[in-house]
């Protein structure tokens, strides 16, 4: 179950890109959301695919990884592909649509087949570049740049640092459930329960039973994490230092400024449009 989780793990390949501080990279994956929001067409969103790609292929990762990170979300996307197609403003347009195919009340269209898969490929490039963050960004300096970044915005001195600890306790949270939830599957396996051979209700069932152990395993964790920092010390606020410092470069500079600039162009598109 944790080898199915992709987002939120780190794949050191020793890149350019996982060489760029962190701070850098979550406002290129910001900006690159606004320009995908912004994007009113198919021209802007290839034209961001291919910027994508590129610097997907400069992190040395596979690209097939990139695709099992996706996985967990097709269901998703199916849900959003086909609402989009049956319910989107192009699917009642079939006068305006090279064709269409009328059901009663249910008209599928090309324009809203067009919509459909723009909506998914945004989509998909959403949780790619999510996953290029992860990917090539450690969760402990994920948080520190997310701190690093809104600390000058937060109105108290320790608003910046409470956010950064709940973040970085979330992604230490997240693997060590699923692994809880592993020994439980493989505990009842043992006993007998067959998870392979099970139908859909079956597997329903084994999963909610999985709910409560779960549950009180996070309590009981928690407590233990409370525990354990208060026995060491420690305070929100109180001066620390870093094992790893934050240093911003000038190639953290121009990787900003790249990705500043397809908003713009975004925006620019859709208003002479």
């Amino acid at each position: 179950m944790r080898d199915k989780l992709m987002i939120g793990r780190m794949i050191p390949t020793g890149s350019r890109i996982h060489g760029l501080d962190p701070r850098a990279k979550i406002a290129a994956m910001l900006l690159f959301t606004a320009a995908l929001i912004l994007s009113d067409g198919w021209l802007p969103v290839v034209a961001l695919a291919v910027l994508a790609a590129v610097v997907l292929a400069a992190t040395r990762i596979p690209f097939k990884t990139y695709l099992r990170a996706m996985r967990p979300l097709r269901w998703l996307m199916l849900f959003v592909f086909l609402f989009q197609w049956f319910g989107g403003t192009g699917a009642g347009n079939a006068d305006e649509a090279a064709w269409a195919w009328t059901f009663g009340p249910v008209a599928l269209t090309s324009s809203g087949l067009s919509e459909a898969l723009l909506a998914v490929s945004r989509m998909a490039l959403l949780i790619v570049f999510t996953a290029l963050l992860t990917f090539t960004t450690a969760p402990s300096m994920l948080s520190r740049g997310v701190e690093g970044l809104i600390k000058p915005l937060a109105r108290r001195g320790t608003g910046a640092e409470r956010f950064s600890l709940m973040m970085r306790l979330a992604l230490r949270f997240v693997p060590a459930l699923l692994e809880e939830a592993q020994t439980i599957l493989k505990a009842q396996a043992a006993r007998g329960a067959d998870y392979e051979e099970m139908n859909p209700r079956e597997k329903a069932r084994l999963l909610l039973s999985l709910l409560v152990p779960v549950t009180v395993g996070a309590f009981r964790r928690a407590e233990e994490l409370t525990t354990s920092l208060e026995a060491r010390g420690y305070r929100i606020g109180a001066p620390r230092t870093a094992y790893r410092g934050l240093a911003w470069r000038g190639a953290d500079t121009w990787f900003t400024l790249l990705f500043a600039l397809l908003p713009i162009a975004a925006l620019a598109l859709r208003l002479t449009a």
